[in-house]
């Protein structure tokens, strides 16, 4: 609790003992008027200021006007005690409502709280203390142990353990080694690195994160919109009807001061309060939940749309699939396996491509005193090099057919075969390993009944493998950036009242990215591309954030719809008895703060 709520809430206190003494001591009328006056202007007087200043401003029909209006009228009908209980439950409902609004900003402001003010940086043979702004990229830059990294950089000397838990929501330490690269906001446990800057402050993965959620509050979901705009039009309308209450039955049945009671109590139920705070709430609440569990969101509206999802469409690579080849099978009828691996790791060792790296890693054989020589890449098809001259070829069909070299045909997978003077010596086969989440996450959407939908530059084989294996329901294979933008036109064609969902890296899938509904990129946390191309950004390479993102976001909207139909009905249902005279202030003073208490503590659920 703050200051100023620590002073409202000792303020209630008291006010709530002094109208416990009024209402216990019997003195005579004009005594208790000016009691009862006092009490009201010391618990109501930031009220009443609000509203004369919202006057002057000429900005009149707000909740302050409503409750200020409804309480004068109490007081001229001689509810004394009416008038200060409105005024005393109103203020409850205020510091209730700024004591969730400020633990909701919380989880935000742990976020916010990730920036760095001042390093140690490298000057001569010291290191001396500068702003994180003054930091220019080549500096060498010292982060203790369990201090925070302040800029994006590669570890110079030191290791250790690091903890990405406030960007991505792992709770297990990564360990960090000399050349490693290591991201803003992260913390360093146990060791002290030394840190080469690679991006200056304003371009790094913390800056970007902080300037993705400061902007998210702007943007508002349709239903936000929707309590504004209602709430500018709501006031006033209310206003005049409860002055049509006074007037209009007064001239034909008289008991002016019944009606006036009966509007009073009008205006006090009607105050939107209950909407207009629990809604906007309720989204800040599904936010911060998200980005503790790793899930950077840009806004309310995409938290809303998320809630409604009629398709989602994936990237395959590093999306669907880890994005990292490894040796499926080893087939050869003319050597052993084990020299199949060896040839082909002898060839791709100067390589870096990810199936060099999967075939080499594969290798547990050493071709001994074997020389190779006149090593050369073939492009897009393989490698040439001399092994004890012989002419030996690692590579694709392509390659196979350019050196008119008869080899076995294998329609699924991705093969690389191997060919010594001509004549094919074996193949093998390498996948691109399926991700666990996957598995979970497409499975998670079949069963939501989400459409799901490939969009890959992989061929038709490896697409396929990939789609049922899965069991995602349609696969569109060869496409280039600018092929998956048209797809996902197509869909925009067909698609009814659900959004579309495209889930990539962030890279080349920027374009469709920015075309759906909803772009979601996963693991790129210090890609400035998928932060500005993608509206949801999950923070790791776990898919199941999404379903968790899914989960967050229906939870959300469940609240909100059940806060505004719960808030509706209670005061439609009062202000028709009001009208009729069946109830009177203190249930309006439950239609007004009880509603809005309710409502708020149903928002904190997200």
């Amino acid at each position: 609790m703050t200051k100023k709520q620590k002073r409202r809430r000792n303020q209630i206190i008291f006010a709530a003992f002094c109208y416990l003494i009024y209402i216990l001591i019997d003195v005579d009328f004009f005594l208790q008027f000016l009691l009862a006056l006092a009490i009201y202007i010391y618990i109501g007087k930031d009220v009443l200021k609000r509203a004369l200043s919202n006057i002057k401003r000429k900005q009149i029909f707000d909740e302050n006007f409503l409750m200020t209006i409804a309480t004068i009228g109490a007081f001229g009908c001689g509810e004394f005690s009416e008038a200060i209980a409105v005024m005393l439950f109103y203020q409850i409902g205020e510091l209730f409502e700024s004591i969730a609004v400020g633990k909701s900003r919380q989880s935000i402001q742990e976020l916010l709280e990730l920036k760095v003010e001042e390093v140690y940086v490298l000057d001569g043979s010291d290191f001396v203390v500068k702003e994180i702004e003054d930091i220019v990229i080549g500096d060498i830059v010292l982060v203790k142990a369990g201090q925070k990294i302040g800029v994006d950089g590669i570890v110079l000397e030191g290791q250790g353990y690091v903890d990405m838990a406030a960007l991505t929501g792992e709770s297990l330490p990564v360990f960090v080694d000399v050349n490693q690269e290591v991201l803003s906001g992260s913390i360093s446990v146990d060791g002290a690195l030394q840190i080469q800057v690679s991006k200056l402050y304003e371009d790094s993965t913390v800056a970007k994160i902080l300037e993705m959620v400061e902007n998210a509050v702007e943007k508002k979901a349709k239903a936000e919109n929707f309590i504004t705009k209602f709430a500018r039009y709501y006031t006033p309308s209310v206003v005049f009807l409860a002055l049509a209450l006074v007037v209009i039955p007064s001239l034909f049945v008289g008991d002016f001061l019944v009606w006036l009671q009966r509007a009073c109590v009008f205006l006090v139920v009607s105050c939107p309060c209950a909407l207009v705070i629990s809604v906007p709430l309720t989204f800040f609440g599904g936010i911060g939940k998200a980005s503790r569990n790793g899930i950077l969101v840009k806004g309310s509206n995409y938290l809303e749309a998320l809630a409604n999802v009629e398709l989602v469409s994936f990237d395959k690579t590093g999306t669907l699939t880890k994005g990292e080849f490894v040796v499926k099978e080893v087939v050869s009828k003319a050597m052993s396996q084990e020299n199949v691996l060896a040839y082909m790791a002898l060839l791709e060792k100067n390589s870096n491509h990810p199936i060099s790296k999967a075939i080499i890693a594969a290798n547990t054989n050493e071709l001994n005193e074997v020389i190779s020589t006149n090593h050369h890449e073939i492009a897009g098809k393989g490698i040439y090099a001399l092994v004890d001259n012989q002419e030996v070829l690692v590579g694709n069909a392509n390659l196979m057919l350019e050196k008119d070299i008869d080899y076995p045909k294998v329609e699924v997978g991705t093969v690389v075969y191997l060919a010594i003077n001509k004549e094919c010596m074996g193949y093998v086969l390498l996948e691109d390993e399926i991700k666990d989440s996957a598995i979970s996450f497409v499975s998670y959407l079949n069963k939501s009944k989400i459409d799901t939908l490939i969009l890959t530059g992989d061929n038709d084989q490896v697409a396929n493998k990939v789609q049922q294996t899965l069991g995602v329901k349609q696969v569109k294979a060869n496409l280039l950036p600018a092929d998956k933008v048209v797809e996902i036109e197509k869909c925009f064609m067909n698609k009814n009242k659900g959004s579309i969902v495209f889930i990539g890296d962030g890279m080349n899938d920027a374009p469709v990215l920015s075309r759906v509904d909803i772009g979601i990129s996963m693991g790129q946390i210090g890609s400035d591309v998928a932060i500005e191309a993608s509206d949801i950004v999950i923070m790791d390479d776990d898919l199941l954030k999404v379903q968790k993102a899914i989960e967050i976001a229906k939870r959300t909207m469940s609240i909100v719809h059940q806060n505004i139909i719960f808030a509706l009905s209670v005061k439609i249902s009062i202000l028709i008895l009001s009208t009729f005279g069946i109830v009177g202030m203190w249930a309006a003073v439950f239609g007004d703060v009880g509603v809005s208490i309710i409502a708020i503590i149903n928002a904190r659920r997200v």
